[in-house]
């Protein structure tokens, strides 16, 4: 499991979609106090079973593999969409839904904003920067190109309450259409609806507490008494076609299984271990908790039991390959990290982590190759991106580590930084070649962005 800032969105070049991640990270911790960075959990195992738990329901909305779930390292109870590619869930709302069917429950909610057109609408409405939400965004996305996050942070709270309205606080039709919408793809995908129902529970009365005591969630998705009386109606219209789906109760526990193990504190883990109902899922989190504690004879021996009874499980052997990673066991975590990889050859986590492996074994040129296939299936996975650099600048192809670097740079929102290492890349390439075209990208942005903070 990793922790990444996130800051932009995939393309640098898309300064709407930046701008609309920043907004997403000001509201989720606008109710949290002082200014910290918002980051991502990026970890192949919980990504697979929230991409297995999201299936059914994008298949049911029309969106097929189009959407990305991901983790927000955020433990207050959210979830959120700011682009038509990926959902945003919090670590708290993983591990506060007590059911696979509650946390389906959101992400349909969640593709039904994506599906019925609302995103792309706000999207379209932020081109105007005429009002104050909007003049807010530009001035936030100037601070933040120039590398000033607190105070790009400082500019979105001068406009939180129009930002707030205009974007993620969805209108009581758009919330109803949603609502319905989800519902119905869970009864397309054969997922008891009243997940739907269980989760307006948890979050019953929030209505009645001061908006900075409500959980993000209620105050982007009002949640009321009649929006719950309408859901009942829409549930008991659906219902009837719920079909078991013990496998993926396996994988939420699992889901949640690791992240608990990674986030809550060790003792909490080895306390509550019988509450995993599989015992590779209770293997695995002691394998956790003890790589927390620095104890890596344990951690690899309780990850091995899991792997004796889940022997072709690609995400153990990824888990594995990290314990011996951090451990400093280098030549066995590219043994098991190639095994991770040989199970799950398309999985671009797993690719940088064997990637990352390689490099400690002096072996760059076989590491360039796994962190570039890494690079194209998810280039917005900043330790891929420093890795990769490392690897070209120890292949002796310091143009292309230059580009990967401006680029790294870039997805952080250090357009100076970035600017740097691009004018070294096209000083140092083929003019015109398609690796020049992606340093003189970044150029062109940084353009941009000081076109807009002189304006």
């Amino acid at each position: 499991m990793r922790y990444q800032r996130e800051t932009a969105m995939p393309s640098i070049q898309s300064f709407r979609l930046i701008a609309a991640i920043l907004v997403a990270a000001f509201i989720a911790v606008w109710s949290a106090g002082p200014a910290r960075a918002v980051s991502l959990i990026r970890d192949p195992d919980i990504e697979h079973a929230l991409a297995r738990m999201a299936a059914p329901i994008l298949a049911a909305a029309g969106l097929g593999g189009t959407v990305k779930i991901l983790v927000v390292n955020d433990a207050s109870l959210n979830a959120f969409v700011v682009d038509p590619q990926h959902i945003f869930i919090n670590t708290g709302m993983l591990m506060r839904m007590d059911t696979p069917e509650m946390l389906q429950s959101v992400i349909a909610h969640e593709a039904a904003h994506i599906a019925n057109g609302h995103i792309t609408r706000r999207m379209a409405n932020m081109d105007s920067a005429r009002t104050a939400a909007g003049l807010g965004l530009a001035l936030a996305l100037a601070a933040a190109a120039a590398g000033a996050g607190e105070a790009a942070l400082g500019v979105a709270l001068g406009t939180q309450s129009s930002a707030q309205r205009q974007f993620l606080a969805h209108t009581r039709s758009e919330e109803a259409s949603a609502d319905q919408s989800g519902v119905r793809y869970m009864a397309l995908a054969g997922i008891d609806p009243q997940g739907a129902i269980d989760v307006h529970k948890v979050f019953e009365g929030q209505e009645l507490l001061t908006t900075s005591r409500q959980d993000p969630y209620m105050r982007s998705h009002p949640l009321t008494r009649d929006r719950l009386r309408a859901m009942e109606g829409f549930v008991a219209a659906y219902s009837g076609n719920a079909k078991p789906q013990p496998e993926l109760d396996y994988w939420y526990e699992r889901a949640r299984g690791k992240t608990s193990a990674f986030m809550r504190p060790t003792s909490y883990t080895f306390s509550r271990i019988d509450d995993s109902t599989h015992e590779d899922i209770r293997e695995m989190r002691l394998a956790v908790a003890y790589h927390r504690q620095q104890d890596s004879a344990k951690a690899v021996a309780h990850i091995d039991r899991a792997l004796a009874l889940r022997p072709d499980d690609a995400y153990y052997y990824e888990l594995k390959g990290q314990i011996l990673l951090e451990s400093r066991q280098f030549q066995s975590a590219v043994k098991a990290y190639g095994r991770a990889h040989e199970l799950s050859p398309n999985d671009p986590l797993i690719m940088g982590g064997y990637g990352r492996s390689l490099l400690t074994v002096k072996r760059p040129a076989d590491a360039l190759k796994q962190l570039e296939a890494a690079r194209s299936r998810d280039f917005r996975d900043i330790r891929v991106l420093r890795d990769l650099g490392s690897a070209y600048a120890q292949t002796g192809q310091n143009g292309m580590a230059s580009v990967v670097t401006a680029e790294r740079y870039a997805l952080q929102g250090r357009l100076k930084d970035a600017e740097i290492h691009a004018r070294r890349a096209v000083g140092a390439l083929p003019q015109g070649s398609a690796a020049w075209r992606r340093a003189d990208d970044i150029l062109a942005a940084v353009k941009r962005s000081d076109t807009s903070r002189r304006n």
